[in-house]
This record gives C-alpha cells, structure tokens and sequence, in this order.
C-alpha cells in the first residue's frame, strides 16, 4: 500500500510523475462533501428472500417452507421483486433512484461470521490478512479537509469496521452521549481515563474538533429539533435521525455507518427477516426524505453491505445457512437505479451456493472513484472496475 508518508517521500524526492495521473481524481469538485451512508446488514441477509426471483419454480423448489409467496412479492419485472417488507423503498425504485446490485462476493468466500466480515471491511482478497480498514487507508492517502469534524461516525455499532486502524472516526450513540463522553476527555488527565474511554482517547488528538461540531444544540421546542417529521421507527431509524440531527447543523464529515443487525436467521426466518426488512426500508425511506429536505439528497449515497448472503435451499429450521453471493442496494439522488450484476441462475441448484457476479471491492471503486472522485488503485491493492450506477 502506498502510505501518506510514502507520498510526501516521493514528492520531495521528484517523483510525482507516478503520481500525476491520480490527480484527475484529487480534483473532483464535489470530493468527500459528497456524503457515503453504510448500511451494514449484520449477520448475513437472505438476498433470495430481499429481491425474489419469484418467476423461477427452482427458487420454490429449493425454499418450500420459507419462500415469499408470488402474489405478495411487490414485483419489478417478470422474474423478480422485493419482499413485501420492503414496500417503504419500491418509491426510490420508480423513481430510479434504487439500484439492485445482484450477486455481490469474492472470489474463494469465507463462511466465519468474523472473517468474512474482515475480508469486507479491510477490502482484502480471501487469504490476505489486513489490519487497517478500508476507508482508513483511503483517509490516510487522500485525507478529508482538516476541517471536517470527523472522517466518519458510527452508530448502531461500537465496532469501527472498515474505519478501524486509524481514522478519525467517533462512535456516536447519539449527540448528547458524544457531547458528554467528549467533555469527560477534556477532563481526563492522559493515561488515566476509564476503558470505556479508550476509544475516545485512541482519537484524542480530533477529539474536541469533532465534540465542537457534533454536541447537539440546546432544543427549546419541538419546533427547533434540527429534523422535523413524524418519530422514527426501531433502533436503525433512530440512528438515521440522529446522522441527519448531526447534518442538519451544517457538520462535515465524509461518511456514515449504521449497524443493523440480527440477520442470522437460521431457524424461523420469515417473521425475523420480514421485521428487518421492514425497519431497514423505513430507515433509508426516513433518510431520503430528510436528505432531500436538507438539499443533500442529491450528495448521498447509501449502500448495503454484508459479510455474506445465504444458502439458496433452506435447512430443516425454516431458515437458512452461510452462503456466499448476495444482493445489495445502492440508493441516493444520483443513483442510476437499475438492476446489475445477474438475477440468481437456480436451475439445477441442489445444495452449495452460487458464483458472484460483482466483486465488492468494485462497489468500493465506485464509492472511491465514482463517487468521491479519489482514487481507489493503493486502497483496495489494484484496479477494480466501476459500476455505471452514478449519474453526473
């Protein structure tokens, strides 16, 4: 990887010209006030159950106890649609703001919660072992603006994810939290904080930049709450008001990851993956329609992620196990909405899973050169093709 320190030595050196074609990236315009929304669907989503391939007699072959029955599937086209559940999202769909990435892996997948999960958030191939995540190592190369409060927040999750290893990143269970936890670092003598704190002091040196920009505003009426609209719905759209509550004030920061776990389900699956669903559709609904009245809808991209999808036949519990390829979505007010990648081929499928279609890391490329207009070759350790999902 080539390393900020590595840039500045061959910059002072006269080497730039290995470096001058990277700069058609650096000069985008929009660069990281464009903002990226991760939604990180903890535990391995069922994509087959997500967008249904409720034209194939294999898919009902394969699932007769837990498969989405066709005249509930809220259908795009003649093959496929989505979970009932997600009704809340089929809007962003007409109006061609959704993107339906189908077959999202790697190349010789990981079946372990914790290593699969590794492998996404480092952005490495299966067998290499890598300590920084990936948006650290994209900060580290291609900082954001020194007066950003923050490279990224985290909700919903202490685990930094693919900001570990560095990033000036804050863990923000709500503004108040943050506020109060940031004045008790200010207070803390070094070396003497609580380990509750040792998060918080990995990052003291940005610490009280970030604490200035994010600490909530005293709220004398509803009327002055930063976002208007009705209560959110579950613990993901609480996160999303909180991000949009922290936007409102005018913060910057270059992106936003929020957990949404619980989606193991290898036993009873449908009342568990059905309630999910749900709550993730109102939160990015909940998200587009504060973005747009934030005038950043249009600066927002949000993308799904997950350590893997799961098996095409279901088990003996009504649920299904570890499987490789999955589907995810991409949403935001430049979002060329559209399918990509390939509707799952489950003809002759018995057991074992199906090949990938996208490479993750090429979602990663079009976050870092698409979207951000930085450049993507040291991050991800070679040249991963764009997807044609952003409009200008």
């Amino acid at each position: 990887m080539f390393k900020r320190r590595e840039f500045l030595k061959a910059a002072g050196a006269g080497l730039m010209l290995t470096v001058l074609p990277n700069l058609s990236w650096a000069l985008a315009p929009a660069g990281y006030k464009r903002l990226l929304v991760l939604v990180e669907l903890k535990g391995g989503n069922d994509g087959l159950n997500t967008v249904v391939p409720y034209g194939s007699a294999d898919y009902y072959r394969l699932r007769p106890g837990i498969a989405v029955a066709r005249e509930q599937v809220l259908r795009i086209n003649g093959d496929i649609g989505l979970h009932p559940s997600l009704a809340p999202l089929m809007p962003l769909w007409q109006d061609k703001q959704l993107a339906l990435l189908q077959g999202v892996g790697y190349p010789d997948p990981n079946l372990s919660h914790f290593r699969s999960i590794e492998i996404w958030d480092t952005a490495s191939a299966s067998q290499q072992y890598l300590s920084e995540g990936w948006l650290t190592r994209l900060f580290h190369e291609q900082p954001t603006p020194k007066n950003f409060a923050a490279d990224g927040v985290v909700l919903s999750s202490q685990v930094l994810g693919p900001l570990d290893g560095g990033a000036r990143a804050v863990v923000l269970s709500n503004p108040q939290d943050f506020a109060r936890q940031a004045k008790l670092v200010a207070d803390q003598p070094p070396g003497h904080a609580g380990s509750a704190l040792e998060h918080i002091l990995k990052v003291e040196g940005d610490i009280r930049q970030a604490a200035a920009s994010l600490a909530p505003l005293p709220r004398t009426a509803p009327s002055e709450a930063p976002t208007a609209g009705p209560k959110p719905k579950g613990g993901f759209g609480v996160a999303v008001r909180t991000l949009t509550d922290t936007l409102a004030r005018g913060v910057d920061i270059a992106v936003a990851r929020i957990t949404l776990t619980g989606f193991d389900t290898h036993g009873n699956q449908q009342p568990t993956q059905g309630r999910l669903l749900a709550e993730l559709a109102d939160g990015l609904a909940q998200l587009r329609s504060e973005m747009t009245r934030l005038g950043r809808w249009d600066d927002t991209l949000a993308l799904t992620y997950a350590e893997f999808g799961r098996r095409p036949r279901e088990n003996g519990n009504r649920g299904t196990d570890h499987g490789t390829a999955n589907v995810h979505f991409a949403l935001g007010g430049r979002v060329n909405g559209g399918l990509y990648g390939q509707t799952p081929q489950l003809a002759g499928v018995s057991e074992g899973n199906l090949p990938h279609a996208i490479d993750f890391r090429q979602v990663y490329a079009t976050a870092i050169d698409g979207w951000w207009g930085k450049d993507s070759r040291n991050v991800l350790g070679g040249r991963f093709a764009t997807l044609p999902l952003l409009r200008t």
